[in-house]
């Protein structure tokens, strides 16, 4: 770079950090400024041979997470310094963690130690474990030290998603994954909304580019109408709330582009049916005291002139949810017949919504007890910190516990608690506590004895019956679904099989002993193989419960006798299972050729997924298996986001090559009005399609609609999608939808 060059990067380095104490949302002391300087030249030099892959300083990024944690989560002038100084340890050979405490003390240090420590796990290489599952356990870990450590890590992710355009295909799409995976139900989960729906939004944007650009330049095109929709209504209600005295503004918030393909999947519906892709937001000035009172007084406003819908009504000022988030939230009839959400919501309330952690501490009383933030990462502590638990399953679990909805419950005491949607009694007992968990041998909800897998709903009182008698079995599993409940079970299961598993051990001493055969590693290793177990442990406890009987000893014992026999019959089997795997290779090979993988584009083994059946011209990848090789799974498949996120070293790049000789199997799904000729004017167009071969039909009439499945086999997805655009020409026909 030329001197010049260096003089104007230097200039724009300067700005961006001014622009940063600007957009501070909490108020800078002289202290605060001081601080936050010193850390900003302790970055400048820790990063000052850096670049980024876009070619610029690297400074500019720190500083942009900053302004994130400054400005859009408006924490304190400790996490800004932080966040400046956030990669400062793992880049620079010059600076330690101890350096950093002695710059700017203990607090800061223990957050920047904690984003060192989720940075460095990355560069760890283990191909035996799910890295990216372990590396989310470890940094959820770092919750309990400081939960400003998960948030700046948000903030730091946020960033990467917005500058991610110079990086490969396969990294954006294995970084967009683990996003939507995990980073923004957190964000979501901690109160993070606004962050949550840009990093949904980015993520699309690199999982499904066509998708999210389609969406996104329909909305820019809808923009003009929309406006002038909220215009007319907010002018029905502005008289009516001017005439109460209140001081308030009407704002239109477009829905954003995740949730409205996450809608127009779960529904079945183009963007065009969408019907309410914007939500108008009432926001009123108000004291504390009367902020419940006024809420209700604008919904009162509201349905005076718009008709209510009374399944719609969502109350979360009486009952704030777990996010600390507080609103009332109706959806109305509004103008044109079309249905609105209107969300209504004090400052001081929609504040917490915008910041999230940082306004829900700022307006938290002293005098309250615990919140349910702090007494969520209390819970989710006793959960991450069992070292036996497989981190893959911990995640898939707290990922559903994350973005579940909540449904409040009361104890026989009539205290108030929040529960995922879905909870069970079991889940209810271990949420009080472990011991009462742990003893529960009944439940009952509402006065009357229920299951202990009863789902539970909102305003139900639940009384958990105990015995000091009761213990943990694995049915339990099947009925508890908090990470909390299925964590504690576990541990107990694993406590009871290794205590069984101790005794059997002795029993299968003595037996062997009977059977002169000696207890020691080669007898058990040749026990586990007989038995086709797994491992010691599962031996000795089989042992222990009788499941490995004296019978089945003595059967062991004469095939030890006979091992040359036994030794014959392995090679005859060995030589029959290499036969059959090269004729179902031979069968793989020859039927589904139409698949490449990786850069090279290799012609290799593989398998068509069930979970998601793809076809050719489907957007797919190719997933390692540990046992059943390649799997090809559609981009969208419900279980791509898992397999990405917590096994990217697993996924193969794949591509359809050539497809035009092979035929794959698809079932379309048609509903709509029933009338005389529908069933022929159906089997006509697939009929006319000569490339496509009708395999079975199924129609259900009810009430003058119609459902039906029907099963065809086609060459590609092209062939597929125009059979779908001519069966929805049909008269009468209302989705046209493939499975």
């Amino acid at each position: 770079m030329t001197e010049e060059e260096i003089e104007k990067e230097n200039a724009t380095i300067t700005k961006a950090y001014k622009e940063l104490l600007k957009v501070s949302y909490t108020t800078l002391t002289d202290d605060d400024k001081k601080l936050i300087r010193k850390a900003f030249e302790v970055a400048v030099d820790g990063h000052k041979d850096q670049r980024r892959k876009s070619g610029e300083a690297y400074i500019f990024h720190p500083i942009a997470v900053a302004k994130i944690v400054a400005q859009e989560i408006g924490l304190d002038a400790t996490s800004i310094a932080a966040a400046l100084l956030h990669d400062v340890v793992e880049d620079s050979p010059d600076y330690k963690i101890k350096d950093i405490e002695d710059l700017f003390g203990k607090t800061v240090a223990t957050i920047v130690d904690g984003l060192t420590k989720i940075s460095s796990l990355s560069k760890e290489k283990d191909m035996n474990v799910s890295l990216q599952a372990e590396n989310i356990r470890k940094m959820l870990l770092t919750l309990n030290d400081d939960v400003r450590v998960i948030i700046i890590k948000i903030a730091d992710r946020l960033h990467n998603m917005q500058t991610m355009d110079s990086m490969q295909l396969d990294k954006q799409e294995k970084i967009a994954s683990e996003t939507l995976y995990i980073y923004a139900p957190l964000a979501h989960r901690i109160g993070l909304y606004n962050i949550k729906t840009k990093l949904e939004d980015l993520s699309l944007k690199y999982t499904e580019p066509h998708v999210y650009n389609d969406i996104f330049n329909k909305i820019k095109e809808s923009k003009e109408e929309q406006d002038l929709y909220i215009a007319q209504f907010s002018e029905v209600i502005k008289n009516s709330l001017d005439k109460e005295n209140l001081n308030y503004t009407i704002k239109g918030r477009p829905k954003s582009i995740f949730s409205i393909r996450r809608k127009m999947l779960k529904q079945g519906v183009s963007f065009d049916e969408v019907y309410d892709k914007f939500a108008i937001r009432i926001i009123y000035e108000s004291a504390p005291s009367s902020e419940k009172f006024l809420a209700w007084k604008i919904y009162s406003i509201v349905t005076d002139h718009f008709r209510p819908n009374p399944i719609r009504l969502r109350d979360w000022i009486s009952s704030p949810k777990s996010t600390g988030y507080e609103a009332l939230h109706i959806t109305v009839m509004g103008p044109k017949g079309r249905w609105v959400e209107v969300q209504i919501r004090s400052e001081r309330m929609n504040e917490i919504a915008e910041k999230g952690y940082a306004a829900h501490y700022k307006y938290k009383q002293e005098s309250e007890k615990e919140d349910n933030l702090e007494d969520w990462i209390n819970r989710l502590q006793e959960a991450l910190e069992n070292p036996e638990s497989n981190a893959v399953d911990f995640v898939e679990q707290f990922k559903l516990n994350l973005y579940s909805k909540e449904i409040f419950v009361f104890t026989p005491a009539g205290e108030l608690k929040s529960l995922p949607k879905g909870a069970t009694p079991l889940d209810f007992a271990f949420h009080i506590h472990t011991e009462v968990g742990m003893k529960t041998r009944g439940a009952k909800v509402n006065g009357k004895l229920v299951t202990l897998n009863h789902i539970l709903q909102s305003g139900d009182q639940v009384d958990i019956l105990t015995s000091d008698a009761v213990k943990p079995n694995p049915n339990w599993l099947d009925y508890a679904t908090t990470a909390r409940a299925r964590s504690k079970i576990k541990s107990a299961l694993k406590e009871d099989k290794k205590n069984l598993a101790e005794e059997g051990k002795e029993i299968l001493r003595r037996k062997l002993k009977q059977l002169k055969i000696t207890l020691n590693e080669a007898s058990v290793n040749e026990l586990v193989s007989f038995f086709k177990l797994k491992t010691s442990l599962d031996l000795f406890y089989r042992v222990g419960i009788g499941t490995i009987d004296n019978n089945m000893l003595k059967d062991y014992a004469s095939s030890r006798s006979n091992a040359l026999i036994s030794f014959i019959k392995s090679k005859i089997s060995r030589k029959t299972s290499v036969k059959k795997e090269e004729i179902e290779r031979e069968e793989i090979t020859t039927n589904y050729d139409s698949l490449v993988f990786g850069k090279e584009e290799e012609k290799l083994d593989y398998k068509l997924s069930s979970c998601c059946n793809p076809i050719p011209g489907d957007d797919v990848f190719g997933f390692l298996t540990v046992s059943e090789g390649i799997k090809v799974h559609k981009k969208n498949c419900p279980n791509a986001l898992s397999l990405q996120s917590n096994y990217a070293y697993r996924i193969m790049v794949a591509k359809w090559a050539d497809s035009s000789q092979q035929e794959f199997s698809a079932q379309i799904v048609i509903t709509g009005i029933d009338h005389i000729g529908l069933v022929n004017d159906i089997t006509k167009i697939i009929s006319e399609n000569m490339h496509v071969n009708m395999k079975s039909i199924s129609f259900e009439s009810e009430g003058g609609l119609f459902s039906g499945k029907i099963n065809v086999v086609v060459k590609n997805n092209t062939l597929l999608k125009k059979l779908l655009d001519k069966l929805k020409k049909i008269n009468g026909i209302d989705k046209v939808t493939r499975l």
